[in-house]
């Protein structure tokens, strides 16, 4: 069974089309979308979810209001900002309405001086004791150290699920992160583990792994022991940097890498030094990617290019497939 991941040093260069596509050719993989920062794949795939996985790291505070003797220890050594007065209840329904959407814009735990300063103008005396913001709040467990009463209790921090789906084209493996959660390498891991487990267990020969833009913990959990890494980059001088980085992440890493350059002919010279600086980086070339308006079509329907029917960016797609397959050794292809 071979890995491959396709990545790309920023976002919006077309690494997803492409490994949609990728899937659609395949025959026998197992799919894994391992950017659950934003994960795209789904859009185009449309999964049926199967299964449903919590993943758990680090801790996160919540003070218990029966035990909180409101002293204020916990607001003076918290440094991330994260103990808060209550009060936001009190405010009323609409007296204080300005309508200026602090409300809307600010968390409900969040009592900021615009809300205090309303509270005040109508008349509102805020009643004492303090919450925690769960979008600042770092887990450090500062606050329940220094907390006299023991009225701060810290348990598992939530910071994402792992989904297993069947799509039209076989078994993906995704996952999305919570809002402000942390530890994205974490659920990229879990990601790729379940991927791989799955595949073993369907006698699959591929997985093919949508990665994560940049060079980030969630591209090194991506990348980290795969056969195969392809670098979608773009024809500007951003895409040429971003090559560079994402090159030396592969290299330090010991993954091979080849490179393929999507919309080349929005700039052909910049097209070239880009293959001409891969190849000074021992980066073979997979081929280009013409800018064609099928792929908005096929997006807008919710399928990948070579499935939305005959066009010049499909039959380049497939050309860029062939030398991914020449390079992972025989894999047989579909349609």
């Amino acid at each position: 069974m071979k890995q491959l991941v396709v990545i790309s040093g920023k976002g919006g260069t077309g690494k997803t089309s492409i490994t949609a596509s990728f899937a659609a050719l395949a025959d026998e993989a197992v799919l894994a979308d391992c950017d659950v920062d934003a994960p795209d794949l789904p859009i185009v795939l449309e999964p049926r979810v199967l299964e449903r996985h919590d993943v758990y790291s680090g801790v996160e505070a919540a003070i218990r209001a029966d035990r909180c003797t409101g002293c204020g220890l916990c607001v003076e050594h918290c440094r991330f900002g994260a103990v808060v007065t209550t009060g936001a209840d009190a405010l009323g329904a609409g007296v204080a309405c300005r309508e200026c959407d602090v409300c809307v814009r600010s968390c409900a735990l969040r009592n900021t001086a615009e809300m205090r300063a309303m509270a005040a103008a109508a008349g509102y005396e805020l009643p004492g004791g303090y919450v925690i913001d769960p979008v600042t709040c770092e887990g450090c467990g500062v606050c329940a150290h220094v907390c006299p009463a023991g009225a701060i209790e810290l348990t598992d921090r939530l910071c994402g699920q792992w989904m297993v789906s069947q799509t039209r084209v076989g078994p993906m493996v995704h996952a999305r992160l919570e809002i402000a959660a942390e530890n994205s390498g974490k659920l990229v891991t879990a990601v790729r583990t379940e991927a791989r487990r799955l595949a073993e267990s369907q006698g699959a020969r591929l997985v093919i792994v949508d990665g994560s833009p940049g060079i980030g913990c969630p591209v090194i959990a991506s990348i980290t022991g795969a056969d195969l890494v392809l670098i979608v980059t773009e024809p500007t001088l951003s895409g040429k940097h971003d090559l560079a980085r994402v090159a030396e992440l592969t290299r330090y890493f010991e993954v091979p890498a080849m490179v393929c350059v999507n919309k080349w002919d929005l700039s052909t010279e910049v097209a070239g030094w880009i293959e001409s600086l891969a190849t000074e980086l021992g980066i073979p070339s997979a081929g280009r990617v013409r800018y064609d308006n099928a792929v908005v079509a096929a997006q807008l329907r919710r399928l990948s290019v070579v499935e939305a029917g005959a066009s010049a960016v499909a039959d380049d797609i497939r050309s860029v497939w062939r030398s991914v397959q020449e390079a992972l050794g025989p894999q047989a292809e579909r349609g």
